[in-house]
């Protein structure tokens, strides 16, 4: 990393953007041709075995070794990380607009309370041990970290249809359908840079939302947004969010996305309890996650995903039984179901490659 204001002379905003977008057009390729196509020469495959593959290890068998599966792996694991690193990626070009970035939040005009952080909290040692989405460093240890990860997410699902919403806003139409009052008091887990956050100010505005992350960088940049945006009854704090120290039964609606899958399982059951303890009776939940996997073929790609784009908790968290951790837990109404980030995606023949999205639902017992 680098202190200075100069950037590379040969990458200036046009030929930045110019290569980021060839990135997205081969992440579009990717995603709607060559993973149907994959998918076709398993079924191929599949067809011919005495037995339906019933498992990751099944389909491995099958499909792992052909040069198909090598490319599409190949591709999803270096257009990634093109993304990100090299010449062309975001962490360069940021780090060109480092001194202006960083004198944007200090100069950042925040409500008083909006911003709490804590210097001295440790980082955990799962959290530090993989560079998470292949983002150099992880989102927490550079100070210009929000910024390069809020960059990083707008091509995290690429737009595969005509959407009519986000997949923040619709999170929050699905819990606004489920519940049956306004919300008093809203904690959002581990809320990034305030994406997540957003739709559920604009939906409750009467209502106290609290947004948590581990990230200092990334809740620096939260606050910023949100004080430009005039925001109010919101504050981002830092810290860990299934040890977040608040009184029992503080929140009436507790939220997370893409979140469970980031940690291991132990930690995971830190973050249901947690949920469960800060809920009142008859609060909500919803973890938007990665979980739900329809058949063997979907288990393999996900699990090879994560081994690709350095989320090793992804395959952990979906051998979880997330029914039994919640009914332990004392949640009720427990709903665990396919959730459609774009028009058309749960359709039956919908074939381009998506994310599991799950919603994981319930209401705290009274």
């Amino acid at each position: 990393m680098t202190g200075s204001n100069r950037r590379d002379p040969g990458l200036n905003g046009r030929s930045f953007t110019a290569a980021q977008s060839f990135l997205l057009s081969s992440k579009l390729y990717w995603t709607r041709k060559m993973y149907p196509a994959l998918r076709e020469k398993y079924d191929g495959l599949a067809a011919k075995e005495p037995t339906p593959p019933a498992n990751a290890a099944d389909v491995a068998r099958l499909i792992a070794d052909t040069p198909d599966y090598q490319v599409y792996a190949w591709l999803e694991r270096h257009l990634q990380r093109f993304k990100y690193s090299g010449r062309y990626g975001l962490q360069a070009y940021h780090d060109g607009m480092r001194e202006d970035l960083l004198a944007s939040l200090d100069q950042a005009d925040l409500p008083d309370g909006m911003l709490q952080l804590a210097p001295g909290l440790e980082m955990p040692r799962y959290y530090k041990a993989v560079d998470i989405h292949q983002h150099p460093g992880g989102v927490w240890s550079d100070e210009i970290a929000g910024f390069v990860y809020e960059r990083g997410a707008r091509s995290t699902t690429p737009t595969m249809g005509t959407r009519h919403a986000d997949l923040h806003d619709r999170l929050v139409m699905a819990v606004d359908e489920a519940i049956s009052t306004d919300p008093k008091d809203i904690f959002d887990m581990a809320c990034g840079f305030g994406k997540s956050t957003g739709p559920f100010i604009e939906r409750y505005p009467d209502a106290k939302i609290t947004g948590m992350d581990l990230s200092a960088p990334c809740v620096k940049l939260a606050a910023k947004t949100a004080a430009e945006a005039q925001a109010k009854n919101i504050r981002y704090m830092q810290g860990n969010a299934f040890e977040s120290g608040f009184n029992d039964e503080s929140f009436d609606l507790v939220t997370s996305t893409m979140f469970l899958h980031e940690m291991p399982p132990p930690q995971i059951e830190k973050t249901i309890e947690e949920t469960a303890r800060l809920l009142r009776p008859g609060g909500f939940m919803a973890h938007l996650d990665f979980y739900r996997l329809p058949d063997a073929f979907a288990r393999f790609i996900h699990y090879g995903h994560g081994r690709r784009n350095n989320e090793p908790f992804m395959e952990p968290l979906a051998e979880m039984d997330l029914a039994g951790l919640l009914e332990r837990n004392g949640f009720t109404d427990i709903r665990i179901e396919p959730f459609a980030e774009d028009d058309g995606v749960l359709d039956e023949g919908y074939r381009p490659w998506r994310f599991p999205w799950t919603l994981i639902t319930g209401v705290k017992a009274a």
